[in-house]
């Protein structure tokens, strides 16, 4: 047997192959075990994430620091250095704190006025708002979220207290703060099935007695009403035989 030299094996293989892909990819002839077809997976497609409005947006990005504001020496600085101690190279930190200032002075009673009800309920509209706006972003953020309940929690206690001692400083407060406060429901109770099965048969006794209670009364209805018909049978017959 002659060997073939391997340029010419080369030559012959290439046709062959591509025999075999034809004829694999039509419809009437036998795959190749050889040939693999191409799989053209789709590229999955990227939403852009829409802008999210935030509270930090009115800020003026020309407002100083909350602790370079009140400096007597900061109208006299140059500019490159009010320029670096302004919110325009704040952080989020930074602009945090001088929202949550402006939220004080709306609400607080004097300028002195660091920790009556109305100022924890603005520090406490600042800390959830921020965090509404992360959880927008991040939602699988269990912590925050766990964070912004509790901090809900306490600012619905203070404005109740609020609600039921000086209505007039809650209903500024909340307009001030644009909060929508929403009445608690006066008995929460988890609905589980146990529960749901327990009040239906309650209210069946319910219905029970008060039928039995029915027929009694008018069982009693009955009886007065006969004991009054012969009290008055019997006033009539005294008087019938009663000389004039």
């Amino acid at each position: 047997m002659l060997a073939l030299p391997r340029a010419l094996g080369r030559s012959l293989a290439g046709p062959l192959r591509c025999g075999t892909a034809v004829l694999g990819s039509g419809g009437g002839a036998a795959r190749s075990p050889f040939v693999q077809t191409a799989r053209c997976y789709a590229t999955p497609v990227r939403r852009k994430r829409k802008d999210i409005p935030s509270q930090l947006d009115d800020l003026p990005p020309t407002v100083l620091k909350k602790d370079y504001a009140d400096v007597p020496i900061m109208d006299s600085v140059d500019d490159v250095v009010r320029r670096l101690l302004s919110l325009e190279m704040a952080s989020q930190k930074e602009k945090m704190k001088v929202k949550t200032q402006q939220l004080v002075e709306k609400v607080r009673r004097s300028p002195n006025d660091n920790g009556s009800f109305e100022v924890q309920v603005a520090i406490l509209t600042a800390k959830i708002r921020s965090y509404e706006e992360h959880l927008q972003k991040h939602p699988k953020d269990k912590d925050n979220r766990r964070r912004m309940l509790m901090d809900m929690d306490r600012r619905k206690k203070l404005l109740s207290y609020l609600r039921r001692v000086r209505y007039d400083t809650f209903e500024n407060t909340c307009k001030q703060l644009n909060i929508q406060y929403t009445l608690p429901p006066p008995y929460t109770r988890r609905v589980t099935k146990r529960w749901m099965v327990k009040k239906a048969f309650c209210l069946k006794v319910f219905q029970e007695a008060q039928k039995l209670k029915k027929a009694e009364r008018l069982k009693q209805r009955r009886e007065w009403s006969q004991s009054q018909s012969c009290q008055g049978e019997g006033g009539t017959k005294g008087t019938e035989g009663t000389p004039v």
